[in-house]
């Protein structure tokens, strides 16, 4: 399936929950970063079971900080 992420697409075999997209296909940590999927955000205590269907728009924010 294929899935976008931050306005670049991602090939994926199989299921993909976020947990496993972001420490496996994209290898970020998960500290900091907010998650969306098609403009709705996706509780951290959900990522686990959250599992990403094809064609999904995946937005990922990170916490900055300054001023």
């Amino acid at each position: 399936m294929e899935i976008t992420v931050n306005h670049q697409t991602y090939s994926i075999t199989g299921s993909c929950s976020v947990v496993q997209l972001l420490s496996t296909v994209l290898q970020v940590s998960d500290s900091g970063i907010a998650v969306a999927v098609n403009q709705s955000v996706v509780s951290k205590s959900d990522w686990s079971a959250y599992h990403l269907q094809p064609g999904d728009q995946v937005m990922l924010i990170k916490a900055t900080q300054g001023g």
